[in-house]
């Protein structure tokens, strides 16, 4: 994904604050073997390209000056409460350097498995994303995963998933994390057949009543 950027001579929180006014958004390109570089980007379609996955976990095409460089997004940093980016964080690539990157995880075919299609279960979704170790060329958009197999009171670790060609799961504290686990759904059957029953034994009284004869008046 391609975007553009400008190089920003002007620093500090009021040069920031005015840049925001025009309809920009600071921000900062970092790593590699360059220095630190001040840069600005159109709010407006910044803020449209954040909406969309692929910005945020794939290498970006950055055109600044008419020459084009390969970036990471690193940190975005939104406006409290408004509908507002603030500022907004890059990292040069360098194609024989590896990276780490979380990327997302797109679970797939659980409708097919026998714990839906046949026990009625419910799949939690423990992790959406992975952190992962890669050279560039070998960075996933996102990681699929199939879940067609899962089964009744089944869980899903990381070591059982077969990762793209190149790609290493990045774990901190566990290491062998759980990413789905399979729940069987609380029967609720159960109210609905004591409900006739509940019926019958409220209406018993009101029948006891209407068959006993009235008392005849003094």
């Amino acid at each position: 994904m391609k975007f553009v950027a400008f190089e920003r001579a002007m620093q500090g929180t009021g040069a920031s604050r005015r840049l925001r006014i025009t309809g920009k958004t600071p921000g900062i390109v970092y790593g590699g073997d360059g220095q630190p570089l001040m840069v600005e980007l159109d709010h407006n379609a910044l803020w449209h390209a954040l909406k969309k996955e692929v910005f945020h976990s794939s290498i970006l095409e950055m055109e600044l000056n008419g020459q084009l460089a390969e970036v990471l997004l690193r940190n975005v940093q939104y406006h409290p409460f408004k509908p507002l980016v603030l500022h907004v964080d890059f990292q040069r690539v360098d194609a024989r350097t590896k990276l780490q990157n979380k990327v997302p995880v797109h679970y797939v075919k659980a409708e097919e498995s026998q714990a839906i299609k046949f026990d009625m279960c419910v799949v939690n979704h423990v992790l959406s994303e992975l952190e992962i170790s890669c050279l560039p060329a070998d960075l996933p958009e996102f990681i699929e995963i199939d879940l067609s197999g899962l089964k009744k009171g089944m869980s899903l670790h990381l070591n059982e998933v077969q990762l793209p060609k190149g790609v290493t799961a990045v774990t901190r504290g566990k290491r062998n994390p759980v990413l789905v686990s399979v729940v069987a759904q609380a029967a609720d059957e159960a109210p609905a057949a004591d409900a006739p029953a509940a019926t019958a034994a409220a209406a018993a009284p009101a029948a006891a009543a209407a068959k006993k004869p009235a008392k005849a008046k003094k």
